[in-house]
């Protein structure tokens, strides 16, 4: 046994100190250990299917926030990041070479065939330079080891029985402390420079101030976060009623891009929420937020269970849609120019943000499925793109959801557009917001403006075809809800308690997108 064990901690989407495996496991077992980040070529290169950018701009921006922080966590604690640009197999195998003295490569598993490829080329890599391989499970809120079923294959394929079978019989393990020391790196060893937006081909995005995430990436920033929405504003307490909102930093939790990067453990929040409702109040609020980290969990869970089906078109059921190509359309789509409002608004706040909000995304997915027809994975690989938060399971399994062929598909679930746009953005505030072309047009007659006459619409200074697109389809059943505009005050986008709160009967609509039959969301 060397003198000078060696570990090194292959860091990928588990980016924090707090309540990582991989760092108690190296300090047990090393007198230095290596937290090692590598930027892979092969995440800044085209998706698999439409050879779109499969990393954007305000992620890249985002996952370079988050190293930077993970660096000085890691220097506070004596020890450092080492960085390299280069596959994770080929630069574990250069430091292995160099220093002479590792013992084990330690990583988080993964889920993804991506992911798992890199993760048997490592393998195959240590097994080579006879180097031990210890791999940790840290992702999720409930450890895969300790759910209820004794096989991934038995995994219930509706979340209502998977929710129902954890909670009863499985626990939440205990956080684990944050190392207030780490044992050093090696002596010599380079720490590398940390990439800029430029060296991996990508321009620096351009911060608009009308974001609903204006947030940096990084465990301080996450951390900061959450004592912001559970302690500082008991925001938390509301969550229920809020999540549907549109507009602002605080209609929801926005946890979800640091839950991507592994910045914050949702254990982690886990155990926050518990203490908050031992300390202040605990509600259907409260519960809700750990409802929704159970939703993250078991997308991850049905990626084991059915691996590359996630990403094919026949989807989880092999079930065949006779989709369309139509790059115009999609190309539509994706700017913000089908000339339907609210699918437009939520476009552009995508592509000017790199974020949505969780009502805006089913909308526009369902619209690009059921309205356009278009093929489901060309909106997941756009969103892959441009998503802050993007989580390769939440994403695709949300999209197969959306499609009719993930899990527990409910047929003809469409959502109407005009009627969700009345029922949360009553007033049309945002979308004026985000397409400013319509700012002339007053109240809930913005969603429909080839609804307007010409007089109104000269008034406002919109030409259709012109200003702003005709709408390249209308869908009949919007017409029932053309009638419908409110006048006067109502709830607003923001989501606010209050007079612009959520509206009471529609509250659940959040979950209405995975257990309705109705047909008219």
């Amino acid at each position: 046994m060397s003198a000078s064990r060696t570990v090194i901690c292959l860091l990928r989407n588990d980016l924090r100190l707090h309540d990582n495996e991989l760092f108690h496991w190296a300090q047990r077992n090393a007198e230095h250990i290596v937290p090692l980040y590598c930027f892979d070529p092969r995440h800044y290169v085209g998706t698999y299917n439409f050879n779109l950018p499969k990393t954007g701009p305000f992620r890249l921006r985002f996952l370079l926030e988050s190293v930077r922080d993970l660096r000085n966590a890691l220097l506070n604690t004596g020890s450092n990041l080492v960085v390299r640009k280069g596959k994770p197999e080929e630069v574990v195998a250069d430091l292995i070479k160099q220093l002479g003295s590792v013992s084990s490569v330690a990583f988080h598993e993964e889920v993804a065939s991506e992911e798992l490829n890199v993760e048997k080329k490592v393998k195959e890599v240590c097994a080579q330079l006879k180097v031990k391989v210890h791999t940790c499970w840290g992702s999720t809120l409930y450890h895969l080891e300790d759910l209820p079923f004794h096989q991934i294959s038995r995994l219930p394929d509706v979340y209502t029985e998977f929710r129902k079978a954890v909670e009863s019989q499985s626990r939440v393990r205990p956080v684990l402390p944050t190392p207030e020391r780490l044992n050093p790196l090696p002596p010599g060893l380079d720490e590398g420079a940390i990439p800029t937006a430029e060296d991996l081909q990508q321009t620096e995005p351009v911060s608009d101030p009308r974001s609903a995430f204006p947030c940096t990436g990084g465990e301080s920033s996450a951390l900061a976060r959450l004592k912001h929405y559970f302690w500082d504003t008991d925001a938390v307490a509301t969550y229920k009623e809020t999540r549907n909102g549109l507009i602002g930093v605080d209609y929801s939790t926005k946890f979800s891009p640091w839950l991507a990067l592994g910045c914050i453990s949702p254990r982690y929040i886990y155990h926050q929420i518990k203490t908050y409702e031992r300390e202040r109040t605990a509600n259907q609020s409260t519960y809700w937020v750990i409802f929704e980290l159970l939703w993250r969990d078991y997308f991850k869970f049905v990626g084991i269970k059915y691996g590359n089906k996630m990403f094919q078109v026949k989807g989880l059921q092999g079930k065949s849609v006779p989709w369309k190509m139509d790059m115009k359309l999609f190309d539509a789509w994706k700017e913000g120019r089908t000339g339907v409002p609210f699918v437009d608004a939520n476009m552009r706040e995508l592509a000017l943000t790199g974020f949505m909000s969780n009502r805006g995304r089913q909308n526009v997915a369902s619209f690009l499925t059921k309205d356009l027809g278009l093929d489901w994975r060309q909106g997941a690989e756009w969103f892959e793109y441009l998503l802050i938060d993007h989580d390769v399971c939440s994403n695709y399994g949300n999209w197969l959801y959306s499609a009719g062929i993930g899990n527990d598909p409910r047929e003809n679930r469409k959502f109407n557009m005009i009627k969700q746009a009345l029922d949360y953005d009553i007033n049309g505030e945002y979308v004026r917001r985000w397409v400013p072309e319509l700012g002339g047009i007053r109240g809930a007659d913005v969603h429909t403006p080839w609804n307007l006459s010409s007089a109104a619409l000269s008034h406002a200074g919109v030409s259709l075809g012109d200003t702003y697109p005709t709408p390249v389809v209308t869908a009949p059943e919007w017409s029932r809800h053309f009638s419908k505009k409110p006048s006067g005050a109502g709830p607003s986008a923001k989501g606010k308690r209050g007079p612009t709160h959520t509206p009471k009967q529609h509250r659940d609509r959040g979950i209405d997108f995975y257990f309705s039959r109705s047909k008219n969301l």
